[in-house]
C-alpha cells in the first residue's frame, strides 16, 4: 500500500485538544483552521506530521468487483444486458452417454470417407443414423434418477434468461432490492406472452465459467430474495401474474449471507407468496435445491421439465449423511424420489414439460416453446378463478402434500403389519376419496338438488362443478395407476412425447403412423383394463362422473328453456298489452259473436289481416315468427275420397243384393207391400217390418268388411283434423281461440 506523506506543517498557538480534533475534509488529525492559516512547505525541526491511508478489508460478496468497461456504474457489472456468447459452448458428453459416441464417430468417419472419395455411402449413413436414434431413444426413455440429476446440471443446459427471451414478446429486466445490492443470481423483470403481461423471476446460472462466477453459480444471497420479494409486491399491486423459474443448488450459505439474514429472507418470501392475490406458476428448469428453490416456489402450480430434479438435499449430501460416502449418490437419488415423474406421482409437482431426446440443451428453442404452451394452458385455468378460490387453491396444494391432512384418519393401508385384503383398498392421495366418502358426498349433493327443486331455486351448480372437477382428477389418477400397473407407462410417455412434438409442428398434419400407434395403444389398454387392480374403483368413479355430468346438462337445459319461456311470455305480454291490437281483437270478437259463430269468407279475411299485423309486431320485437302449416287437407280435397268410398260401398251392396237369399227376401217384401196396399192390417205391417230388418241386417253384414271399416275410420279422422285446423289454415278463429 502506498503511503501519502505530507510536508511538515508549522503550528503556532495549538494545544493538545486542537491537535486531537479532526475534520472529515482535512488530513487525518489536522484541523482545517490550522491548515488554512498554516503555510505549506514551512519546516520545523522539532515536529513533523505524516498522513497515511488505512488499508480497507476487501468485501466478502461472492461476485467480482472488476468493472465492465462498456457499462457505467463501476463494480456493478452484472447490470449489463444478457449478451450473446461470442463462442458456442463446447459439447459435453456425460458418462452414461459415452456408449453413443462410438456410433457417432462411425457416422462422422463414413461421412468423411464419402466426402473424400466421392462415393455414395448414403445407405450406410442412414442405417447408422437410425441405429444412433434408436439407441438414443432407448437410453433417454430408461434414465436412472442420478442420470437425470446429471442432465439437470449439464453445463450447456439453457438458463432462465435463455427461456424467457425465447418465449416472451417483450422483456424488461428490473434490478435491485432497494436495500443495498442487486443480486445477479436472481433475475427479475416484466415480459409479455401473446399480449398478456407477466412478472418473471428466476435463478440465473452462467453459460460458462466466467458467467458462473459472476452469477455465483445460481446461488442467491438475501439481496436476491429481497429483490424477488419487492417484485412480488409490485406484481400483486399491478395485477401481473407471476412466473418463477427454479434452477439453483440452494441458497448461498456463507458467513456474510447469514449475517444479512438468509433464513429470514427465505421465510419472508414463503409467507408472502401464500397471500399474493395473483396466479403464480413455478417451473423447475434444472435443479431445485432446498429452501433456496422453495423461496420462489410457493405457487398454485409447480411444473417440471422432464429431466429436472427437485430436492430437499442433494444426492451427494444425502449419501454422505446416510452412507458416509458420496459414492452412494445413485442410491440416494433413487430413494429421495426427486425426479419429475415421481414428484408428480406424489402430488408435489402438477405437470411434466417434455424435453427433446438428449435433454433440453439438444434443442433449447423447442424446449422453450413447450414451456410456453404449458404456461399458457396453466395460466388460462388459474385466471378463471376469483381471488378467494385462487388463495384456497394455493393453500390446499401445500396442505395436501404427502396425502395427509389434519383431522382425517390414517388410511388402513398406511398401517404396519395389517393383513392385505383380496379387494384392493383405495389409497387416499392429494384428492383421493374412498367409495363410502364419495357416496356420502353424492347423497348430500342430491339432497341439495331436491331442496333447490322444491324451493324453485337454481340447483347448486357450484357444488356440482366442484364434484365434477374432483371426480375428473380422481379418474385421471386411477387411469394413471392402471397404466402403471399394466406396465404401459413407458410406451405412454413415448407416445405423449411424439404427440407433443407433432402438435408443435406448424402447418403439418399428424403422421398416420402415429395415429395407428395411438389406436393400437388404446386397444391394448382397453383389452387389459379389466385385469388392473383398481378396475372396480375406476369403473365406479367413471360411472358416477357420467351420471353427475348428465344431471348437470339436464339442469342447464331446463334453465335455458325456463329463461326462454319467460322471455317469450314477457314479449307476448308486451304485444297483447298494446292498445291498438286490443281494440282490433275486441272488434273481431264482437263481429264473430254477432254472426253466431259462423265464419264466412269476409270474416276470414279480417281474421287473416289481424294475424298478419300481430306477426309484424312480434317481428319488430326481435321475435322470429314462423307459421307452422298443418298437414291436414282442405275439406274440398276429401270429395274424391268420399266418392270412392261410396262407390265401394255401393258395389258391395249390389253384390249382396245379387245373392239368392237377399233376392228372395226383397221379392217377399215387395209382395207384402202390395198386399198391404190392398188390405192393410197389423199382421202384414209386422211382416213388412220384420223383412226390412232382415234385409238391413244382411246388407250390414255384407258391407261390414275390415277394409271398408278401416278406410271409413281413417277418412273420418282426417276430416276431423281438418276441421280442427281449419281456422289455422285460412286465418279463421273459433270462439275458444278468441277468448284466450
Amino acid at each position: 500500500m502506498a503511503y501519502l506523506t505530507h510536508s511538515p506543517v508549522t503550528f503556532s498557538g495549538m494545544n493538545a485538544l486542537d491537535f486531537l480534533r479532526s475534520s472529515s475534509n482535512g488530513v487525518n488529525g489536522t484541523p482545517l483552521r490550522i491548515l488554512g492559516n498554516g503555510r505549506l512547505g514551512a519546516q520545523r525541526k522539532d515536529f513533523t506530521v505524516t498522513a497515511k491511508v488505512r488499508k480497507v478489508k476487501k468485501h466478502e460478496y461472492p461476485w467480482p468487483n472488476d468493472p465492465d468497461p462498456n457499462v457505467r456504474g463501476g463494480v456493478l457489472s452484472h447490470l449489463s444486458h444478457f449478451k450473446p456468447l461470442k463462442e458456442k459452448p463446447k459439447p459435453v458428453t456425460l458418462d452414461f452417454e459415452k456408449p453413443l459416441m462410438g456410433l457417432q464417430k462411425k457416422i462422422i468417419d463414413v461421412q468423411k470417407m464419402a466426402h473424400e472419395t466421392g462415393l455414395d455411402f448414403s445407405d450406410q449413413i442412414i442405417s447408422l443414423e437410425d441405429k444412433y436414434q434408436k439407441a438414443l431413444k432407448d437410453l433417454y426413455t430408461h434414465l436412472a434418477p442420478i442420470q437425470r440429476v446429471n442432465i439437470a446440471r449439464h453445463p450447456n443446459r439453457p438458463t432462465f434468461l435463455d427461456h424467457v427471451l425465447n418465449i416472451t414478446d417483450k422483456f424488461v429486466e428490473l434490478h435491485g432490492d432497494r436495500a443495498g445490492y442487486d443480486d445477479p443470481a436472481i433475475v427479475t423483470g416484466v415480459g409479455s406472452i401473446d399480449g398478456r403481461r407477466y412478472m418473471f423471476m428466476g435463478h440465473q446460472k452462467g453459460r460458462n465459467t466466467k458467467e458462473n462466477i459472476k452469477r455465483n453459480f445460481g446461488m442467491p444471497t438475501p439481496h436476491g430474495y429481497r429483490k424477488a420479494l419487492r417484485m412480488m409486491y409490485y406484481a400483486d399491486h399491478h395485477g401481473f401474474p407471476i412466473i418463477t423459474f427454479i434452477d439453483t443448488p440452494g441458497a448461498f450459505a456463507d458467513l456474510k449471507s447469514e449475517e444479512l439474514g438468509q433464513g429470514e429472507a427465505i421465510a419472508h418470501n414463503l409467507r408472502t407468496m401464500f397471500g399474493l392475490k395473483v396466479p403464480i406458476i413455478s417451473i423447475v428448469i434444472g435443479e431445485g435445491g432446498s429452501g433456496g428453490a422453495l423461496a420462489i416456489g410457493c405457487a398454485n402450480k409447480l411444473l417440471m421439465l422432464e429431466n429436472a430434479v427437485f430436492y430437499v438435499a442433494s444426492p451427494e449430501a444425502c449419501a454422505a449423511i446416510l452412507w458416509k460416502s458420496a459414492k452412494a449418490s445413485p442410491k440416494a437419488a433413487e430413494k429421495l424420489k426427486i425426479t419429475a415423474p415421481e414428484l408428480c406421482r406424489l402430488k408435489i409437482a402438477d405437470g411434466i414439460i417434455p424435453e427433446p431426446l438428449g435433454g433440453a440443451h439438444a434443442d433449447p428453442a423447442w424446449t422453450s416453446q413447450q414451456i410456453k404452451i404449458a404456461v399458457v394452458e396453466a395460466m388460462d385455468e388459474l385466471m378463471r378463478m376469483d381471488t378467494k378460490e385462487l388463495l384456497n387453491h394455493r393453500m390446499l396444494k401445500f396442505r395436501k402434500l404427502g396425502g395427509f391432512q389434519e383431522g382425517v384418519p390414517v388410511d388402513p393401508i398406511k398401517k404396519v403389519n395389517v393383513k392385505k385384503k383380496d379387494e384392493p383398498i383405495v389409497q387416499k392421495g392429494s384428492f383421493g376419496k374412498t367409495k363410502l366418502e364419495l357416496e356420502d358426498e353424492i347423497g348430500k349433493l342430491k339432497q341439495q338438488i331436491l331442496q333447490a327443486n322444491e324451493s324453485s331455486t337454481n340447483p347448486p351448480f357450484v357444488a356440482l362443478n366442484e364434484m365434477i372437477g374432483q371426480l375428473k382428477r380422481e379418474v385421471d389418477q386411477e387411469f394413471s395407476e392402471a397404466v402403471e400397473a399394466m406396465g404401459l407407462q413407458d410406451r405412454l410417455d413415448m407416445l405423449h412425447q411424439e404427440f407433443v412434438k407433432a402438435r408443435t409442428s406448424r402447418g403439418q398434419l399428424m403422421h398416420p403412423g402415429l395415429m395407428d400407434k395411438i389406436e393400437k395403444f388404446k386397444e391394448e389398454f382397453n383389452k387389459g383394463l379389466e385385469e388392473a387392480p383398481n378396475y372396480v374403483t375406476l369403473s365406479y368413479k367413471l360411472g358416477v362422473l357420467k351420471e353427475i355430468s348428465q344431471a348437470k346438462e339436464l339442469y342447464e337445459q331446463n334453465d335455458k328453456a325456463k329463461a326462454l319461456n319467460m322471455e317469450i311470455n314477457k314479449r307476448l305480454k308486451e304485444v297483447l298489452d298494446r292498445s291498438d291490437l286490443k281494440d282490433k281483437i275486441k272488434m273481431l270478437k264482437a263481429d264473430i259473436n254477432s254472426t253466431g259463430g259462423d265464419v264466412d269468407n269476409e270474416m276470414k279475411e279480417k281474421i287473416v289481416k289481424v294475424k298478419k299485423e300481430l306477426a309484424d309486431v312480434l317481428k319488430s320485437l326481435s321475435l322470429d315468427v314462423q307459421v307452422v302449416e298443418s298437414k291436414a287437407k282442405d275439406l274440398g280435397d276429401f270429395k274424391v275420397e268420399i266418392k270412392e268410398l261410396n262407390e265401394e260401398i255401393n258395389e258391395e251392396i249390389e253384390n249382396a243384393v245379387e245373392s239368392s237369399d237377399l233376392k228372395n227376401k226383397i221379392m217377399l217384401l215387395k209382395l207384402e207391400v202390395a198386399k198391404a196396399a190392398q188390405s192393410p192390417d197389423t199382421e202384414s205391417k209386422n211382416k213388412i217390418e220384420a223383412l226390412k230388418q232382415q234385409i238391413k241386417q244382411n246388407l250390414t253384414e255384407a258391407i261390414n268388411s275390415s277394409a271398408l271399416i278401416n278406410k271409413h275410420e281413417q277418412l273420418k279422422m282426417e276430416i276431423a283434423k281438418s276441421m280442427e285446423s281449419y281456422g289455422g289454415l285460412d286465418g279463421s278463429l273459433n270462439q275458444k281461440a278468441l277468448s284466450m
